[in-house]
């Protein structure tokens, strides 16, 4: 027997997509106030997570095509590349280097190293909280 979950289907459409544009502000307020890879790459985790619980799985499968493992890899891949590369041009491992640019829509624009590092942190705890959820779900 199904149930009728239409309210909960459509609210959890809105509540993903607040969920995730809170994740992405976190992420990217994260080397210059609190926030930052770790949190937003919870907060992330979440959103999918509260997909996996509404809809079934080939669902979500069938909109987000994406193993999740890989991603934790490509994660983590991409943090210590970013220490790597800081090496490579003769700094300190995970030394951050900042840069001011002028870009055609905003105009001049600092950015840092360490977006890159935070970047592979999130993505290796949205792979990392995601994959533990699928594991957990396939024991019940």
């Amino acid at each position: 027997m199904k149930i009728n979950d239409v309210i909960l289907r459509t609210v959890t459409r809105i509540v993903v997509f607040i969920i995730l544009t809170f994740g992405v502000e976190l992420f990217l307020s994260g080397h210059n106030e609190p926030g930052g890879g770790f949190i937003g790459g919870l907060v992330l985790s979440s959103a999918f997570v509260l997909l996996y619980l509404v809809h079934d799985l080939e669902w979500v499968q069938k909109g987000i095509p994406f193993d999740f493992k890989k991603i934790a890899a490509l994660g983590v891949l991409l943090a210590v590349g970013s220490g790597i590369g800081s090496v490579l041009f003769g700094g300190n491992f995970l030394e951050q280097a900042t840069g001011v640019f002028t870009l055609p829509v905003f105009g001049e624009t600092s950015l840092y190293s360490v977006s890159i590092f935070e970047a592979g942190v999130a993505l290796t705890v949205v792979g990392v909280v995601v994959t533990i959820i699928l594991s957990i779900s396939e024991d019940v």
